[in-house]
């Protein structure tokens, strides 16, 4: 698993008004953006292979203390043909750190997934911290070859930039004004989008 971290040196910048109107978004278009998104850039029925995140735990690497672990609960299937339920549910999420999250090196994220009946080749997501507009860190994550009527786990490896006394006390000042995009890929053609914002206020 490769990963790539930083600002992205030599990528044309876009916008997001510009690729809501692309037919496809490559990897590079979103590595051009430079604030959070006000928009999902695609729609649940683009995630043709049926890719369905199930679980995710956050630890610190340090101690192996889990910082945020969630489940997604099993499908009952009392929906039926309802057509009045949230397409955007589950593709947003909202976590409550303590100030002292800011302050860690290394953290690991695993997350257990599953994909449909066909094989995904070129598996990627790129993932873009922002605060109040200024691009914090950028993540880029290959999981590779993923085959069909699988459940995959791994984790990833977060290495977090230091930050300033100065950056961390605003902050912290400021919960979920810390906000990020993730974007998932298939062969280079977007395939999901979620979303995230963040505060860093909790106690103890």
């Amino acid at each position: 698993m490769k990963v790539k971290q930083g600002c992205d040196a030599g990528v044309p910048c876009t916008t997001e008004e510009v690729l809501l109107k692309s037919t496809e978004i490559s990897p590079e278009d979103v590595l051009g953006l430079q604030k959070i998104t006000d928009n999902y850039l695609c729609g649940p029925e683009q995630n043709i292979h049926k890719i369905d995140f199930t679980r995710f735990k956050i630890r610190d690497m340090e101690t192996g203390t889990v910082l945020f672990e969630i489940t997604k609960p099993p499908t009952t299937g009392r929906q039926g043909g309802r057509t009045d339920i949230d397409q955007n549910a589950g593709r947003f999420v909202r976590y409550q750190f303590t100030p002292a999250f800011l302050r860690l090196r290394q953290v690991g994220a695993t997350v257990e997934f599953t994909v449909g009946d066909v094989p995904i080749n070129n598996f990627r997501m790129i993932e873009r911290h922002y605060f109040r507009g200024q691009l914090l860190k950028s993540f880029d994550f290959e999981f590779g070859f993923c085959i069909p009527s699988s459940k995959n786990t791994c984790e990833h490896i977060y290495e977090f930039p230091p930050l300033s006394e100065e950056i961390m006390r605003e902050m912290i000042l400021h919960p979920y004004e810390t906000q990020s995009d993730s974007f998932y890929f298939v062969d280079n053609k977007l395939v999901m989008h979620s979303k995230a914002d963040y505060s860093y206020n909790g106690g103890p």
